[in-house]
């Protein structure tokens, strides 16, 4: 079971990731000020949507790089992965954070950093022999 926490050690780890705090007190990171993934509580219509199949845990929303990959997270792994209507044809997943393994945690944090970081920071992170599976593992 992952936790805040762990997101946030991962995500950090990353090339330029920065953590923030909506007014409404949700954490997202970003880099170079696009998000790429954030606390997503579910509101009244994801729940009712989701009826007995909602998480009662925490949401987190990661980037994709496209509905295709998106798709294959959910087929994968459906107790983890899952979408409702209002992220339709939009390329992101939710996680439910209590039921992720902190390894593939980090394989979706920095899958999603790599959607929305700049060609030229992904290429030097790339180069540097980084992958979803070779980040540093900040203690988690």
């Amino acid at each position: 079971m992952a936790t805040w926490d762990d997101v946030r050690s991962i995500a950090l780890a990353l090339p330029e990731a920065v953590e923030e705090t909506s007014r409404r007190g949700t954490l997202s990171w970003s880099v170079r000020r696009k998000g790429f993934v954030w606390e997503r509580p579910l509101g009244r219509a994801g729940t009712a949507e989701l009826g007995d199949a909602a998480p009662t845990g925490p949401v987190l929303a990661a980037m994709v790089d496209d509905l295709g990959v998106r798709q294959a997270w959910i087929q994968a792994d459906p107790a983890v992965f899952f979408v409702i209507a209002h992220f339709a044809g939009y390329p992101a997943v939710l996680v439910r954070l209590d039921e992720i393994a902190v390894g593939t945690l980090r394989e979706v944090v920095v899958e999603a950093w790599l959607a929305v970081a700049p060609k030229r920071l992904v290429d030097t992170f790339l180069a540097a022999g980084e992958h979803p599976d070779a980040v540093d593992d900040p203690g988690v």
